[in-house]
């Protein structure tokens, strides 16, 4: 199994969508058309299109089939997205956030 590394921090710039580095990097790498990829994929051509287009994000069903198709593991393409999701949510709700309390819990699973 492969090594993944996560890198963290704030920054200013939001984290790349998976969608973005399945168009930029994944499909020309491999040679593959959106039709074929998505046919490989068992999906809709409207689907894939919307996820690289940024329109849609990335589910558990989803990163499943992409880690199958690309050789790496279902949690790396869930972490892009959450991490993704995690940074506009963080810009949106940046006030609200701020006014609610902390109180600390010691959770014991």
């Amino acid at each position: 199994m492969k090594e993944e590394f996560v890198i963290s921090g704030k920054t200013n710039r939001p984290p790349t969508h998976p969608g973005a580095i399945l168009k930029e990097d994944v499909l020309p790498e491999l040679k593959l058309s959106v039709t074929k990829a998505a046919k490989e994929l068992h999906i809709a051509r409207q689907t894939l299109h919307r996820i690289m287009a940024e329109e849609a994000g990335v589910t558990p069903e989803m990163a499943l089939r992409l880690a199958k198709f690309c050789g790496n593991t279902p949690s790396l393409w869930l972490r892009l997205q959450q991490n993704y999701d995690l940074w506009f949510a963080q810009k949106r709700l940046k006030a609200e956030i701020a006014t609610i309390p902390t109180h600390h819990v010691d959770l014991h699973w």
